[in-house]
C-alpha cells in the first residue's frame, strides 16, 4: 500500500530571499530536522529549515526501512520510541492535519534464532526488557512460532515477538512534520504561534558569531540569516556541518542498502518484520511485495554522500539460497522465489550516521547557541518525535542538559556495527 497525502496541506518554501532573522535555524530536512521544526513551531518559534537538496526527506530518510519497535536493549532509547508512538498512531489528530496518513501497520517484529547461542542472548534480552517495564515481548519456541507463521524454516529454534511493533511510511512522516510546522498558527488557532519555512537547494557555508564567540546565525549560498540558536540535524552530514563551528562530532557515515521488490505474491502482507538473529538479514511486507535488508558489518565508513551508490551484490546476498546471508535460511519460500526467477527489484541506498555507541546526540554543544539532533545510527525514524521534543525543550531551557542521557560529550562505549 502506498500513501498519498498530495491533496492535503504542504510545507512552506522560501523560494525568494531568505529571511533576515528567525528564532531558530535547523540544518537538515530529513525526518530529524523536520521533527525538530515541528516541535519548535508548536513551542512558538519562527524556524528556518535549511536543506541542501531539492526536496525534503529525499536522501537518508527515503532509503530507510520505515519501521518502529520497542524491542531495544537500552532503556533511554526505548523511552524515545515510547514517547513518539502516541503521535505516530494518532498523527492526523495530534498534528492537526486532518486526514494525514502515515501508513501505520502494527504487524510486529519477529526476531528468529537458529542457534542456541543466539537463543540464549534472546532470552537475556527479553529478561532485560522486562526490567524496563516492557512486558509484552513474547518468547516462543520454534514449534510455537511455526504454528503462527508457517513460512518459518524448521531450523528456527526460538523467536522474540512484539505485536505492537510495526511499519510506517517515513517520508509521509517527515512531510507531515513539515506541513504541520508550516501551519502551526492555523492549527493551534493563535496568530502568535510559531511557524516553519523550508529553504531548499541551500547550503550552510559558515556559522556567524558575536564578539563573545556565541553563534548568532548562519551564512549560506543565498545570504546570511540571523538566529540566536541553530540545530544541526543533517544526518550523515552532521559531522561536516559541525566542523564549520570547530566542533568535532564523531559521526561515521556508512552505506546501507534497501532491496525493494514491488510485487511478490509469495509475501504474506499481514506478516511481521522477520529478522535472522544470526546474519541480520530481514524483510518486511511493503507495496505488493517486500523490502529486504541486511546491515553488513564489513561495510567501510566513508564520507557523507549526496548520491549514494548501490551494489547488486547485496541483492544476490539476500536472494540467492547459496548465500550465507540468504533470506531462505529464515523461510524456505525464498528458495522458490529464486528458483522461479528473481522478481523485478531495485535497490535504494542511504547512509547510517553511526556514533561510537549507536546512540544519538541530543542537546547543546560546547559552542554557545549551537545544538544537535543527530547520530541516530539507523533509528532516526522511530526516535524522531522523542529526540526532537527533547532537543527543543533543551534549547528553550525547559530541561537540564546534564540530565540528558544522549548529551554531547557523554561517556561512550563503542559497539560493533552488526547490531540491528
Amino acid at each position: 500500500m502506498s500513501v498519498d497525502n498530495s491533496a492535503l496541506p504542504t510545507y512552506d518554501r522560501h523560494d525568494g530571499a531568505l529571511p533576515a532573522s528567525v528564532d531558530l535555524v535547523v540544518i537538515g530536512a530529513g525526518v530529524a530536522g523536520a521533527a525538530t521544526a515541528y516541535f519548535a513551531a508548536r513551542a512558538g518559534l519562527h524556524v528556518l529549515v535549511i536543506e541542501r537538496r531539492s526536496s525534503i526527506a529525499s536522501l537518508t530518510t527515503a532509503a530507510a526501512t520505515g519501521a518502529f519497535r520497542l524491542q531495544h536493549d537500552n532503556v533511554d532509547e526505548l523511552a524515545l520510541v515510547q514517547e513518539g508512538l502516541p503521535l505516530y498512531l494518532n498523527f492526523a489528530e495530534e498534528s492537526g492535519l486532518t486526514g494525514w496518513n502515515l501508513g501505520i501497520r502494527q504487524q510486529g517484529y519477529l526476531f528468529c534464532s537458529r542457534t542456541e547461542a543466539s537463543a540464549a542472548k534472546g532470552r537475556e534480552l527479553v529478561a532485560l526488557q522486562r526490567t524496563f517495564g516492557l512486558t509484552d515481548v513474547e518468547l516462543l519456541s520454534g514449534d510455537e512460532a511455526r504454528a503462527r507463521w508457517p513460512y518459518l524454516a524448521p531450523e528456527i529454534r526460538q523467536v522474540r515477538f512484539r505485536a505492537g511493533d510495526g511499519f510506517i511510511d517515513q517520508v509521509a512522516l517527515a512531510n507531515g512534520y513539515a506541513a504541520a510546522s508550516s501551519h502551526a498558527a492555523q492549527i493551534n488557532g493563535a496568530s502568535g504561534s510559531g511557524h516553519a519555512t523550508y529553504a531548499l537547494e541551500t547550503t550552510v557555508t559558515e556559522f556567524v558569531r558575536d564578539a563573545s564567540g556565541a553563534i548568532t546565525g548562519v551564512r549560506t549560498n543565498r545570504g546570511d540569516v540571523h538566529a540566536p540558536q541553530a540545530v544541526i540535524a543533517a544526518g550523515p552530514w552532521s559531522g561536516v556541518v559541525a566542523k564549520l563551528a570547530a566542533l568535532e562530532l564523531p559521526i561515521a557515515p556508512t552505506i546501507r542498502q534497501k532491496l525493494v521488490i514491488p510485487n511478490l505474491p509469495a509475501i504474506d502482507q499481514t506478516a511481521p518484520m522477520t529478522i535472522d538473529d544470526e546474519t541480520g538479514s530481514h524483510w518486511r511486507p511493503a507495496l505488493a511485495g517486500a523490502y529486504a535488508l541486511r546491515t553488513d558489518p564489513t561495510t567501510p565508513v566513508g564520507e557523507p554522500l549526496l548520491e549514494v551508490p548501490t551494489d547488486d551484490a547485496m541483492a544476490h546476498a539476500l536472494l540467492d539460497p547459496a548465500s550465507p546471508t540468504s533470506l531462505a535460511l529464515l523461510a524456505p519460500f525464498w528458495r522458490d522465489v529464486w528458483r522461479d526467477g528473481p522478481p523485478a527489484w531495485h535497490l535504494m541506498a542511504g547512509q547510517y550516521e553511526y556514533t561510537p555507541d549507536h546512540r544519538p546526540f541530543i542537546g547543546p554543544t560546547d559552542q554557545p547557541g549551537l545544538f544537535v539532533n543527530t547520530g541516530y545510527s539507523g533509528h532516526g525514524v522511530m526516535c524522531s518525535a522523542g529526540g526532537a521534543r527533547r532537543t527543543v525543550d533543551l534549547l528553550l531551557g525547559r530541561a537540564a542538559a546534564a540530565e540528558e542521557p544522549f548529551r554531547v560529550g557523554r561517556p561512550m562505549t563503542s559497539r560493533a556495527r552488526d547490531v540491528l
